[in-house]
C-alpha cells in the first residue's frame, strides 16, 4: 500500500526513477480498486464509479510508467510504443519487467540504493 500511496503523492511528477516494485505494487492496488469499482458498478447498473476510478488513476499511471522507463535509461516518450497495435504493449511490458540500471543514469540515482 505504501508504494501505491507514494505514486499517488507524486501525481504529476515525471522526474526521477521508479523501481519495478513501485510500478507493479501500484498497479496491483489499482487493479484491486478497479475490480471493486466494477463490482459496485454492476450492482448499481452504472459505470460512474469505475469511470471515476479510471479518471483519477490516469495521470499517476502515466507518470509512474515514465519514471519506470527512466529506471531502465529510456525517455518517457517511449511509453507511446504501447500504442502500436499488437506488438507495442508487449514491448512496454518487457520494459516494465526489465531490471533497472544498477548505476546512476541521466534520470537520477538508482532508487534501490536510495531506500
Amino acid at each position: 500500500m505504501n508504494w501505491y500511496l507514494k505514486v499517488m503523492r507524486q501525481y504529476f511528477d515525471v522526474s526521477g526513477r521508479a523501481r519495478r516494485t513501485e510500478y507493479w505494487m501500484y498497479f496491483l492496488v489499482y487493479l484491486g480498486i478497479a475490480i471493486v469499482a466494477g463490482l459496485l458498478d454492476s450492482f448499481t447498473k452504472g459505470q460512474l464509479i469505475g469511470g471515476l476510478v479510471a479518471l483519477v488513476h490516469l495521470i499517476p499511471s502515466v507518470t509512474v510508467g515514465v519514471r519506470r522507463l527512466h529506471d531502465i535509461g529510456r525517455s518517457g516518450w517511449w511509453l507511446l510504443v504501447a500504442l502500436i497495435p499488437l506488438i507495442g504493449w508487449l514491448i512496454a511490458l518487457y520494459w516494465a519487467v526489465k531490471e533497472g540500471d544498477a548505476q546512476d543514469n541521466a534520470y537520477g540515482s538508482n532508487p534501490k540504493t536510495a531506500d
